[in-house]
């Protein structure tokens, strides 16, 4: 028999005999008993202990930074000495060369390429070139400096810093103007 609710449909069947109904209970039971029998068998008394674990008892603080102490260093004193001396030479004979080479491009901005006046500020540039790889030199030997303490497990030590600072300053200083001269004369 069929019954019509609304939109939804029930179907009415026929009981089913008994026979068969013993076969679904056994079914169901067979199936069913071993997952609830799953479930009954924790039978420990043991728990998880409630105490506190090993990880729990931990910091997460972060930990103190001890900054070490610097100690003077003679040798590297006078090795800084020195660059420091090279660094001013090469800084102060760069100016005028620099002054020689901007009057030199200048009066060869009407000249053609491989002129006269245009080798000559070429030359001049050249030589601005030459005191600027030893300003390279110089920032390269301050560096090599840093790295060695760094490798042998010494801090950093402050007069190499400031040293490089300056040694960095003059390279980029001395590059931004040899540009600038460079960019006033015609391309070869």
């Amino acid at each position: 028999m069929t019954f019509l609710i609304g939109i939804e449909q029930f179907v009415m069947t026929p009981p089913t005999p008994p026979a068969r109904r013993a076969r679904l209970a056994l079914v169901f039971v067979l199936t069913i008993t071993p997952s609830l029998a799953g479930c009954a068998a924790q039978t420990s008394t043991r728990y998880p202990s409630l105490l506190p674990r090993a990880i729990e008892s931990r910091s997460d603080a972060e930990p103190d930074v001890v900054i070490p102490v610097t100690e003077a260093d003679p040798a590297t004193d006078l090795a800084l000495a020195d660059l420091r001396k090279m660094l001013d030479k090469t800084t102060a004979a760069f100016a005028p060369a620099a002054e020689t080479a901007e009057r030199l491009a200048t009066a060869a901005q009407g000249d053609r390429v491989g002129g006269e006046r245009w080798i000559a500020a070429q030359t001049a540039l050249a030589a601005l070139d030459g005191y600027r790889a030893t300003t390279s030199s110089t920032l390269t030997d301050i560096d090599s400096m840093a790295i060695a303490r760094a490798a042998d497990g010494k801090p950093d030590y402050p007069a190499i810093a400031s040293l490089h600072n300056a040694a960095q300053a003059a390279f980029e200083a001395q590059s931004a103007r040899i540009a600038a001269i460079a960019a006033r004369l015609p391309d070869a």
